[in-house]
């Protein structure tokens, strides 16, 4: 018979501590640990659209570029794929990576005219004009802001499972939408897509008992309503797929109710049930 592990066994193991240099300065850091989290932690500011704590790291905006010295020689890689490791020097700001990023930032300003917040970010580096030009498009659904990272293809992909955008058309002509450029059926009306959206290109709406992503061509996802404030709180199938994984199940009398509703029906039960009343009352 197999006996279950113990707390001790499945903890996990501590993590090595190292040394690494940034700029010439020495800084702590957990053995494997992502530099650009590192950087961050030591106010050094490396500019950065698509890292996303909840996702792997995948270097898809290049803007997170760093220099890595290596026996003299340095070699440019991006901050959110390194990791940190016993020795490690990287150089934040040398002449051929300002060099780079100006370029990138000019190919943002490009790619997202419309976008507050690729401008205030290159501005802060200096960068306020680009020569590369680019028609704006009044009719985008994402309102000219969309830089590609792929951040909400990803998030709605690998941790909803929906799949219910993706990347359309090639090269210049790539833009994110649902398939065919028509309503999704597969949508969850989650809104982790822009709550991940680095440029904030991502627009939805809840009207009625309805969620409107305008960006994902006007797809319109049900939501529920609580029976008991009458609110509308949450996207019908978003729910009924958290409801299905829970255990233990949702109490039957908690079924139906919104997170406020049910957060005042749980603390009356508690207080009548510490004041000596009848819990069932609550």
């Amino acid at each position: 018979m197999t006996q279950g592990k113990t707390g001790t066994e499945l903890a996990e193991p501590p993590k090595k501590p190292v040394t690494v240099s940034i700029n010439g300065n020495a800084y702590r850091a957990d053995e494997g640990e992502c530099l650009l989290t590192v950087a961050e932690r030591v106010k050094i500011p490396i500019p950065h659209f698509c890292f996303e704590q909840s996702l792997e790291p995948y270097g898809a905006c290049r803007l997170c570029m760093v220099g890595v010295v290596h026996h003299g020689k340095t070699v440019m890689e991006t901050a959110c794929t390194l990791r940190a490791k016993e020795g490690l020097t990287v150089l934040t700001d040398t002449p051929d990576i300002v060099k780079y990023r100006t370029i990138l930032f000019e190919l943002y300003l490009a790619e997202a005219p419309k976008s507050a917040v690729v401008k205030e970010m290159a501005a802060r580096y200096g960068v306020t004009k680009t020569r590369f030009l680019r028609r704006v498009d009044t009719g985008d659904p994402l309102g000219g802001a969309c830089i590609l990272c792929g951040l909400c293809v990803r998030v709605c992909n690998e941790i909803m499972g929906a799949g219910a955008i993706n990347f359309i058309n090639r090269g210049p002509y790539t833009v994110v939408n649902t398939p065919f450029t028509e309503p999704s059926r597969d949508c969850y009306g989650c809104g982790a897509c822009a709550a991940v959206c680095p440029t904030h290109a991502v627009s939805l709406e809840d009207r009625g008992g309805e969620r409107i992503l305008h960006s994902w061509s006007e797809t319109k996802v049900p939501l529920s309503q609580c029976v008991s404030c009458g609110k509308y709180f949450a996207p019908a199938a978003l729910e009924k797929s958290v409801l299905s994984r829970i255990e233990p199940p949702l109490r039957d009398d908690l079924e139906g109710l919104c997170p406020a509703c049910r957060a005042k029906k749980l603390a009356k039960k508690e207080i009548l049930a510490a004041t000596g009343g009848d819990p069932g009352d609550a």
